[in-house]
């Protein structure tokens, strides 16, 4: 049973935010959060990035350039998202393609997070930091992207046109402070909080 074959990723390899996290993360979040075990301290358990393609019910080729863009940035196949229903209005039939999606976990995860954090978001334009804002309320950030072509790894010769895409970090064990605590650790770059001066 030959099975895990992750693009021949050496044995001994270990991905910097996933080092980081081991050596450092979690020795501060036991402190900081008063646990006893390794095991009570949030993780990041899989990053799920989703891009709209509503374009493709008239032009397949939207699809396949959206696809390959998707596994340029991310490394794996992405999933179609299908309408549910029809809808006249949009011109939209059930099961037609209408997304993207792709999930990831491991490696592929952290290798992801940190080219994230260190290529695209500084590539933002006007960027400074991402909202603390984000959270759902069960300890997952969101992250909205207006231009998918701040990834390095996208041809801007191919991908001619911007597309927006949502990010969503999905961490076990947490609620929204401890979640934007790991996260902060791991070197997210939220927005510094501003202290209104009182005249």
């Amino acid at each position: 049973m030959e099975k895990k074959k992750d693009n021949q990723i050496p044995k001994d390899y270990i991905p910097r935010i996933k080092k980081l996290y081991e050596n450092q993360v979690v020795q501060a979040l036991i402190k900081d959060l008063k646990v006893k075990s390794p095991m009570a301290v949030p993780k990041l358990e899989k990053i799920v990035i989703n891009m709209g393609v509503n374009e493709a019910k008239e032009n397949i080729q939207v699809l396949e350039q959206s696809k390959e863009d998707l596994i340029a940035i991310t490394g794996q196949q992405p999933e179609i998202r299908k309408a549910k229903k029809s809808i006249s209005n949009f011109k939209l039939r059930k099961g037609m393609p209408v997304a993207l999606r792709v999930t990831l976990r491991g490696f592929r995860m952290y290798e992801f997070m940190d080219r994230f954090i260190s290529l695209a978001a500084p590539k933002i334009r006007d960027f400074q930091g991402f909202s603390v804002n984000h959270f759902d309320g069960r300890g997952n950030y969101n992250v909205g992207l207006k231009d998918h072509l701040i990834f390095p790894e996208i041809n801007v010769e191919k991908s001619l046109k911007s597309r927006g895409m949502n990010i969503t970090f999905v961490v076990k064990r947490a609620d929204n402070d401890k979640a934007r605590l790991l996260l902060d650790y791991l070197g997210m770059p939220f927005k510094k909080e501003q202290k209104t001066k009182e005249n």
